[in-house]
């Protein structure tokens, strides 16, 4: 038995698989976490070559290139790419690549598990691209696929959708389980949690929303399945159901989620900047404790999407002053990032052009937020492209330049390469205009009352719009230029030295290094 128990051990452990099996059966944090950003990275192009069908149709009034019903779902396939595709994908190959090392791991703490929960996504994903060729189109009903129109208008694709949208779960879910095993169970000694970088704290956090709100996006589409095939009535008024109920369970999912999406980011900046400015972190303990506060406060602003849904006056007022106290741990980030680079040292390596264009921008967004808790105003701005613009002002210069800042950041240590500076600032300033461009004019549409989601439009909005969609190309185009970046960078790029970012705290994650002497303290005297 144990001759057995060994010729099968060392049968599995026969050294390193070559070619695609390296890929395919590894257990290594550093492989698994590559396959994710490039998973992430091709989700990133298909998800953007929706939206520029998006945007080339709307480039002027009129229905010019697809019909109506393309259109949505495009609408629909671009936000459920972005979203579960690109954005979380990304972040969780950061944390499998960065965690362990930051903690002082060897490895994730369930490494099976962490090969399995990568390689289900590339199914389910190839899933929900494939209803675009069956009959009945692709999901037609907006990422938030609202029932009844998900569920008694739906076409039948809608039943792929839902079994993608279970499988992607599922591999967010056992990626929370190995984070947040690994951050207990596998720290260095003397690692102690509030000695851990933000990056490891802004995820061990993030896990846990994972956790909790996953189950409930399950569930959501779980129903949806029954009233489709089962005969059930959970959001069919005619049968006593509620399509209210959809949406209330919907978000209560959905606003967490948009905190997953942010939270990692959070982490990244709060890592850049204080190498980028020569000193530590400013306010380290208040950036844990605010971090906590937006995940658990995150839990009760749900129906702030749902203003105009006719809720009680009560709930009304709840979820506005709720929404607007999630403004405040937000802040104290904002004014500690501030305070991080007042007086540093600091030079304008492309990471830190990602970070500060993130500070400015995210805090854009932030106060379109503010705006939209307020539910009078709300009633007005609802469903049009001001809120296009606020969520888009947080989610692409928000999760999406902070996950090209960690990239440009940690591509030295990754590779053992420098990437180009030159075309690193070249991408930065071609992303910033490009992003700035396109949605910046959708919040002046969306005042004067262009509803979202719609191909065609009156004349009054079309300067903006085309304005808008010039911007979206510059943007989307300038992304093969990072491709190119990364790409040269992994295959020629010059050696990097032991610490690429000169000096910098950069490569070394010790929380508690000793701040050089030109932060708020006079210099030491020279004899």
């Amino acid at each position: 038995m144990t001759t057995a128990i060994q010729n099968h051990s060392s049968h599995d452990h026969h050294g390193p698989a070559k070619g695609i099996g390296r890929w395919l059966y590894t257990t290594n944090h550093k492989d698994i976490g590559t396959m994710y950003l490039w998973f992430s990275f091709s989700m990133f192009l298909l998800g953007g070559a929706f939206a520029l069908v998006i945007r080339a149709e709307l480039f002027q009034p009129g229905l010019q290139l697809v019909e109506p019903e393309f259109f949505n779902q495009m609408t629909t396939m671009h936000g459920l790419i972005m979203v579960f595709g690109a954005v979380m994908p990304a972040f969780v190959g950061l944390a499998n690549w960065m965690i362990p090392m930051m903690i002082g791991a060897p490895d994730m703490a369930l490494p099976r598990m962490n090969n399995l929960s990568f390689w289900i996504l590339p199914f389910a994903f190839a899933m929900l691209a494939s209803t675009l060729f069956m009959e009945g189109g692709a999901p037609n009903f907006g990422w938030t696929f609202y029932a009844p129109l998900s569920t008694t208008y739906a076409p039948p694709s809608v039943t792929f959708f839902i079994f993608a949208v279970h499988i992607m779960g599922a591999s967010s879910i056992m990626g929370a389980i190995n984070i947040i095993a690994t951050i207990f169970n596998m720290r260095a000694p003397g690692m102690t949690y509030m000695k851990m970088p933000l990056f490891v704290w802004t995820w061990l956090i993030t896990a846990y929303l994972l956790i909790a709100v996953m189950p409930v996006l399950a569930g959501v589409v779980t129903m949806m399945l029954m009233d489709i095939h089962f005969g059930t009535s959970f959001f069919n008024a005619a049968g006593g159901g509620s399509p209210v109920l959809f949406q209330h369970v919907f978000w209560f999912f959905g606003h967490p989620e948009v905190y997953i999406m942010i939270l990692p980011a959070f982490g990244i900046v709060s890592a850049i900047i204080p190498a980028f400015s020569r000193k530590k972190l400013f306010g380290y303990v208040s950036m844990v404790y605010a971090t906590g506060s937006i995940a658990i406060l995150s839990f009760i602003v749900w129906a702030h999407h749902m203003f105009t849904v006719g809720m009680p006056y009560a709930a009304e007022v709840f979820f506005m002053y709720s929404t607007m106290l999630i403004a405040v741990p937000t802040g104290v980030k904002v004014f500690n990032w501030v305070a991080t680079m007042f007086r540093g040292s600091i030079s304008f390596e492309t990471p830190m052009l990602f970070s500060i264009a993130f500070v400015i921008l995210f805090t854009i967004g932030g106060f379109s937020g503010l705006m939209l808790a307020i539910a009078p105003a709300d009633f007005q701005y609802h469903d049009t492209y001001f809120v296009v613009a606020h969520f888009h002002y947080v989610l692409v210069p928000g999760a999406v330049f902070s996950i090209m800042a960690s990239v440009y950041y940690w591509l030295p240590k990754w590779t053992g390469h420098m990437y180009d500076e030159t075309l690193g600032k070249t991408h930065f300033w071609l992303s910033f205009v490009g992003v700035n461009v396109t949605f910046f004019p959708q919040h002046f549409i969306g005042l004067a009352g262009m509803p979202r989601r719609i191909p065609d439009y009156a004349l009054q909005f079309a300067d903006f719009n085309m304005i808008s969609s010039i911007g979206a190309f510059l943007f989307g185009f300038s992304q093969l230029l990072f491709l190119l970046i990364v790409v040269k960078c992994v295959i020629a790029g010059k050696k990097a030295p032991a610490k690429p970012w000169d000096g910098a705290e950069g490569l070394e994650w010790t929380v508690d290094s000793p701040a050089p002497y030109h932060t708020f303290e006079k210099p030491p005297k020279v004899e």
